[in-house]
């Protein structure tokens, strides 16, 4: 294996193309095969589906060199059943599970090259993801697909190392009562960029969500799930129907219950609560765990006993942990990495 001539040590956490992508298409009522290609580039109708009623899904995984030199990949499984789940909510045809698994593996394998190297911070992003690209004009679903996966080195998403989080709470909503917050559709996202943007020019680094029905409990940020610990080092998560299922979060409360021997909750977090805990993080495919150091509500500062400067102790045990996991330090559970041969 020749590893592309890349600095790796100082990538950002953006696009680079690589030299292949897998494609399969949807025509009358069945996916194609698909095949790897080296063609970037997608030709598709003015009025094609996405690009009218943004009927489009995505995951979004990685792909690393662990310590012992192999390259792997973290729960695939579960990032397929829930694109099967988004795309049963947003009527697009499933990608059956299996054919996802092998699709990404085929991918990575084919771009083996940008996999960066064990213990340079930086590892391959991983993009499926799949649209309607049949021309639609009334209102309702196309007829017509595509499912791809694209590949991309990051740098660490935090350059520089990590940094406990200011965030605020938004007057806006993630998602609406039995909408589509607990699915990956592109909408989602579409939907939370001016919240974003609006917070980075009021200087935070994130929004805080609640819940949409009455404003009084914590649901997640724009794009991670978020996780308290307690006082008494009990790890707490949210848990609402409009809430989108975490991978890493969900490998979280694993390692904290069954690698640190930690007590795990899942459950109505009243945004009253926070202020009674020790420490909170957001948590998410790109940097696993990102401290919390502060909210703000409306001018109100809630400041965590982890403080400004470092993670939470019990945060921290959890990344090392499941970073561990990741990378090859520490055994990890059967069928949580598969390996790229």
């Amino acid at each position: 294996m020749s590893k592309k001539d890349i600095d790796w040590a100082n990538l950002g956490f953006g696009y680079i193309p690589t030299d292949y992508r897998f494609v399969a298409n949807y025509k009358n009522g069945s996916w194609d095969e698909g095949a790897i290609v080296t063609d970037p580039m997608i030709t598709m109708s003015e009025c094609a589906g996405v690009l009218q009623y943004a009927q489009t899904c995505f995951e979004g995984l990685k792909a690393y060199t662990t310590q012992d030199g192999r390259v792997v990949m973290f729960r695939p499984d579960l990032n397929a059943e829930r694109m099967v789940t988004s795309c049963e909510r947003l009527e697009m045809p499933v990608f059956e599970k299996q054919k996802f698994v092998d699709a990404v593996e085929a991918t990575v394998k084919a771009n083996i090259d940008y996999v960066p190297p064990f213990g340079s911070g930086a590892t391959l992003y991983v993009r499926p993801y799949m649209f309607g690209i049949s021309p639609v004009i009334g209102v309702k679903p196309a007829e017509e697909y595509q499912f791809r996966v694209f590949v991309t080195p990051v740098g660490p998403y935090f350059k520089g190392g990590v940094r406990p989080l200011t965030i605020r709470v938004s007057d806006f909503d993630r998602a609406a009562p039995h909408g589509t917050g607990h699915v990956k559709a592109g909408l989602n996202y579409a939907m939370s960029l001016h919240a974003i943007v609006d917070a980075h020019k009021q200087g935070f680094d994130e929004n805080m969500y609640l819940d949409p029905g009455t404003r009084t409990k914590v649901e997640e940020t724009g794009g991670a799930n978020f996780l308290f610990v307690t006082k008494d080092n009990k790890v707490v998560t949210p848990k609402s129907s409009s809430i989108l299922p975490s991978i890493t979060r969900r490998s979280l409360m694993v390692v904290a219950k069954e690698y640190l021997g930690l007590e795990v909750e899942e459950r109505e977090i009243a945004f009253e609560e926070i202020k009674d805990f020790a420490e909170c993080g957001l948590c998410g495919t790109a940097a696993v765990i990102s401290p919390v150091g502060k909210i703000v509500d409306h001018g109100n500062e809630i400041a965590f006993p982890s403080g400004m400067e470092n993670m939470g102790p019990v945060t921290q045990k959890l990344y090392d942990t499941l970073t561990g996991i990741q990378m090859g330090r520490i055994e990890a559970p059967e069928g949580w990495l598969v390996e790229i041969k």
